[in-house]
């Protein structure tokens, strides 16, 4: 899988470049002008990535060169070393690059069978290579007052359709005009303005799948109030917290109970049981020990793996609800989805039907919704939300003479018993 770059863009400071493209377009001839300096062989050929760094128009530039596949070959006549090699580039610019660079030269005619060559190639890097892709077309002097549209259009449809399939994005350089620095000024500024549509799309979606869980949400918790109607008020509710370490779990009980019951400094490998009223019920709340975020069941000790399957025991006849705490001030990765997906099921498959995403440090977000957090954190976060039933909460553990968000939190936790029938959480 393509790792591209996605996060926030004012004026970059820094770029990652990736040069693709077939054996003799001018990938290292390219990266020499862009650099300002001979940093890449021109004459001879390697079957490895190469990658160089420099000072470009106030920038710190990283240019990484893949090397070419034979220009009429596809895929699958390409050696294996070669395709591993293109897989490998995007990865030698962590987090990943802004761009890749399709080299096209210009001086030659663009075929059917370029086209496809050049297709399969580029998706060694899966389908979302396109959106961050800008044909470079070099050996610019061969055009003479001829515009780069004119040929574009004039070649016919093999290169109009590689043009389309980036985005209409394309530059042309002159490699043998190094000092006229306009043109690698210029292909910056289309970097940039490319970064900038990316991030601008991807906000629209996500800000459309922000109105599509709220409203998922909404309809979700008006069904199930629905069949609650006035009978399903609970006089007593009994919580589990679960959680890795340092996700806010004793907070979160104090907050809950209105007062310090959990100790929020030491730490136990027992569980720890508090009660208390809370909005006119009796609430009864079980800490579990945590795990560490990034470790896999297997190397949790014993001792805490029992403790958490005895947790959901020690309010019998067994807890309402369990309340997974996440922070939100901390990336939620595949590995702390791994993690956390471990270790909650040494509860059994079951315990899903029974959970909450409880998320702790609400004060971070600032005005942002928790949906808008969720959507933009990406795949693993979304997927836990959406294993817990999309029943999420968010808790201020700083404001805790904030009644009114134990109180809500009471009433998802209600809704869901509801939806479960009024059944609690039972080992199996």
């Amino acid at each position: 899988m393509c790792t591209l770059y996605s996060g926030k863009i004012h004026h970059l400071s820094e770029f990652r470049i990736v040069l693709l493209g077939y054996r003799g377009a001018g990938k290292s001839s390219s990266g020499n002008t862009i650099l300002g300096r001979e940093e890449f062989g021109t004459v001879g050929r390697t079957a490895q990535c190469v990658k160089r760094q420099g000072q470009v128009a106030g920038r710190q530039v990283t240019v990484v060169e893949a090397p070419g596949w034979w220009r009429n070959h596809h895929s699958e006549e390409t050696p294996e070393l070669i395709k591993n090699e293109i897989e490998l580039s995007v990865s030698l610019c962590p987090p990943g690059p802004h761009a890749l660079l399709l080299v096209v030269d210009l001086d030659e005619p663009f075929t059917e069978t370029y086209t496809r060559s050049v297709q399969k190639h580029l998706e060694l890097l899966s389908e979302r290579v396109w959106s961050h892709t800008i044909v470079l077309f070099t050996r610019g002097d061969w055009l003479g007052d001829t515009s780069i549209e004119q040929h574009i259009e004039s070649e016919g449809e093999s290169l109009q359709w590689l043009v389309e399939k980036c985005g209409n994005r394309y530059h042309v350089l002159n490699n043998q005009k190094r000092e006229d620095h306009m043109q690698v000024t210029q292909l910056m500024e289309k970097i940039e303005e490319m970064i900038r549509e990316i991030l601008e799309e991807k906000r629209r979606r996500d800000e459309e799948r922000v109105k599509e869980r709220m409203m998922k949400v909404k309809i979700d918790r008006e069904s199930l109030r629905s069949l609650m109607g006035d009978s399903l008020h609970l006089s007593e509710l009994r919580i589990v917290l679960l959680g890795y370490r340092t996700a806010g779990k004793s907070s979160s009980g104090n907050t809950i109970l209105g007062r310090e019951e959990f100790d929020t400094v030491g730490r136990t490998a027992q569980c720890v049981k508090r009660q208390g009223q809370v909005a006119g019920r009796q609430v009864t709340v079980v800490e579990a020990p945590g795990w560490w975020k990034n470790y896999q069941l297997e190397e949790t000790p014993e001792l805490t793996k029992n403790e958490i399957e005895l947790s959901v025991s020690l309010c019998p006849p067994g807890p309402h609800a369990l309340l997974l705490v996440i922070r939100v001030d901390e990336p939620f990765t595949e590995t702390a989805k791994s993690s956390l997906h471990e270790h909650l099921e040494l509860l059994s498959e079951r315990v899903w039907s029974h959970t909450i995403v409880l998320f702790t440090w609400g004060d971070w977000l600032g005005d942002t919704p928790i949906e808008q957090h969720i959507e933009s954190e990406g795949e693993s976060l979304q997927w836990l939300v959406e294993k817990c039933g999309n029943r999420y909460h968010v808790l201020n553990n700083e404001k805790r003479e904030d009644h009114m968000q134990v109180t809500q939190l009471m009433e998802k936790i209600e809704e869901m018993v509801a939806g479960n029938r009024g059944r609690h959480y039972e080992m199996e």
